[in-house]
């Protein structure tokens, strides 16, 4: 399942969506808001560049409202119907699992973004 070749190797490892060796992301993870989502300007293994057009990862907005839409609706499920909580009780926990895990949305909308777009080479020559 996390074979290199795969998609979700990519973006489990944060790898380079075409050679799968060189890192996408400029530092490991990271609750530093200015690290969080620095990308290397191109892959120091087989060289994609990472922005391919200008304003390319805006598309990733669009990712991380669905990853973001879907959580709350999982955390809010999971406050009403195992622990009971109250509306109000429920709409808080809500905001507190988006606020600690924003960080892995940026980073994952962002992954999946590029490997909508970049295919795996197995002997990537550039």
């Amino acid at each position: 399942m996390f074979k290199k070749g795969t998609k979700i190797y990519s973006i489990v490892k944060g790898k380079c969506p075409r050679c799968h060796q060189g890192d996408f992301f400029k530092h490991k993870f990271t609750f530093n808001p200015t690290k969080i989502t620095q990308l290397h300007d191109n892959c120091p293994n087989c060289h994609l560049k990472y922005m391919m057009e200008p304003s390319f990862f805006y598309g990733a907005m669009y990712v991380n409202y669905g990853i973001t839409v879907a959580l709350s609706i999982i955390v809010f499920l999971i406050s009403k119907l195992l622990f009971n909580l109250t509306l109000l009780q429920s709409f808080l926990a809500i905001i507190i699992a988006l606020i600690v895990l924003a960080p892995v949305n940026l980073r994952l909308s962002r992954i999946l973004w590029i490997n909508m777009f970049v295919s795996y080479r197995k002997n990537n020559n550039n």
